[in-house]
């Protein structure tokens, strides 16, 4: 459906967006999307730098009568989040997105849709490839893999870029102008376990999760949505502690940035216990969901009988796994003291997997204070190494302290309120944006991000509305004609 796509206004921005979307850029997979770029670039006749992690810089010079502007670094990121359906059959390493338009929004059918980070991707695009769009110097910069460590951003080195502006296009809030973001840090807990022959008198389950909203683990993480790992450990514990449950294995969650939609399990229980068991799960089954009901009103809990298992864990580090998990913390840690409305920290329990004599459980901490990041993260640790995993902290990433006076927020500021009639929300957010990392490097760059409403990120519910990108195509335009004299 990317024809209607195409019709859309602004054609420019989504007529590039069309263009990027047949293309696989999943994170760490993003050498397609690179090379795309890079012939972009020089099609345009524009100087097109590849630095040595694969970011993509292309430069391009004032229009007519703006040379005296202040050079402004135009920045978004190539990769996008991959999450689908389990009922959809793609391909996300050969298929383009299969995008389609519901009212007045731009959805794809049963996957993520890439609109973060791509239509901040196309706006740079339709501007660079522009004959009659004022502005200063531009140097685009398009990241790699931001979403699974923010890699290309850490391996900026300084001295690439000149711009004393960037302009950060990957804010989901069409009325925000971000000055703000929190910092990161991946925990991974793992252990080995020893596997034992399930006993004859014992039968097989499978139980699954699934139906949740996910989402995006910075932006959402205060808004009461389920989180499959979490659910699936509760109705664990509670069939081991009432009827000797036994797991197999567990497969839950998937990418650290997104809330956990899913999670399925292949377990043992008594024989005799088996009609009780049933009847005690269904009764748990209906607590959660009706706790749950508000926030998530598609949640399934599925009970099936199948194949007995032929291994499973060793009792004791069961036993101290699922209560582990069941005593992590997930969700907000704490609300900002001084920002209001602000999560401060936070954690994430993305992804559990257990099988074949081996646990890994990936989580991922945010927090816009780094004490108390690391505060969390020690938290976690301690949790996990009691029940004898090993636990490593990597991938840590720095916040984005805000600036208030900022030139730029001033500018973006007049001109958003003179545009649309009220005052932006100029605010921190609780996801991870590129700029506290760019910033050490570029420590005197004034930063800001701002982009058009972007619902559902790192779901298969993503969309991207129609009107609002108009309305912030228009601020892109006005912003670049207002940029200060150097």
């Amino acid at each position: 459906m990317s024809t209607e796509i195409r019709q859309l206004q602004p054609q420019q921005l989504w007529n590039k967006f069309a263009d990027i979307n047949v293309i696989p850029r999943g994170s760490k997979k993003e050498a397609r999307i690179i090379a795309f770029m890079k012939e972009f670039g020089k099609n345009l006749g524009l100087e097109t730098i590849e630095d040595e992690v694969g970011n993509v810089i292309i430069k391009k010079p004032a229009t007519p009568g703006m040379e005296n502007r202040t050079t402004v670094v135009m920045q978004s990121h190539l990769d996008m989040v991959h999450q689908k359906n389990s009922d959809t059959e793609f391909d996300f390493d050969t298929q383009g997105i299969d995008m389609f338009i519901d009212g007045d929004w731009v959805r794809a059918k049963g996957t993520t849709l890439g609109a973060d980070n791509g239509l901040g991707v196309a706006t740079i695009m339709a501007i660079l490839e522009s004959t009659d769009i004022e502005h200063p110097a531009i140097e685009a910069l398009f990241t790699i893999d931001e979403e699974t460590g923010m890699t290309g951003a850490m391996g900026l080195k300084g001295g690439l870029l000149t711009g004393g502006i960037l302009l950060n296009l990957d804010t989901e809030e069409d009325d925000e102008i971000g000055v703000g973001c929190a910092g990161g840090v991946d925990i991974t807990a793992t252990r080995s376990y020893n596997e034992e022959e399930t006993p004859e008198f014992k039968i097989g389950y499978s139980i699954e999760v699934k139906g949740l909203q996910g989402g995006h683990s910075g932006m959402q993480i205060h808004e009461g949505l389920g989180n499959a790992n979490k659910i699936m450990n509760r109705v664990l514990f509670d069939g081991f502690e009432n009827y000797g449950l036994r797991i197999s294995e567990i497969n839950g969650g998937g990418l650290r940035n997104a809330i956990p939609r899913e999670s399925k399990t292949v377990v043992a229980i008594d024989a005799v216990h088996e009609d009780a068991f049933l009847l005690e799960m269904a009764l748990v089954s209906n607590t959660i969901k009706k706790e749950l009901k508000t926030m998530e009103p598609d949640l399934e809990i599925s009970i099936s009988k199948v194949d007995t298992p032929k291994l499973i864990m060793d009792l004791g580090v069961q036993e101290g796994v699922t209560r582990a998990i069941y005593a992590a913390i997930n969700g907000v840690y704490r609300m900002s003291a001084d920002i209001p409305d602000l999560v401060e920290t936070s954690n994430n329990i993305a992804r559990v997997i257990i099988k074949d004599g081996a646990i890994k459980i990936m989580c991922l901490t945010r927090s816009s204070v780094e004490s108390s990041k690391m505060d969390l993260a020690n938290t976690l640790r301690a949790t996990f190494e009691l029940t004898g995993c090993e636990v490593e902290l990597s991938g840590d990433y720095p916040g984005w302290t805000p600036n208030m006076d900022s030139a730029i927020l001033k500018v973006m500021t007049k001109l958003y309120e003179d545009l649309n009639g009220e005052k932006p929300h100029v605010a921190a957010c609780h996801a991870g944006l590129e700029c506290g990392i760019l910033g050490t490097n570029y420590p005197e760059m004034d930063m800001i991000s701002f982009g058009p409403n972007i619902k559902g990120a790192h779901s298969p519910d993503e969309r991207a509305q129609i009107s609002s990108a108009q309305k912030y195509w228009k601020f892109v335009l006005e912003i670049l004609k207002e940029i200060p004299v150097k």
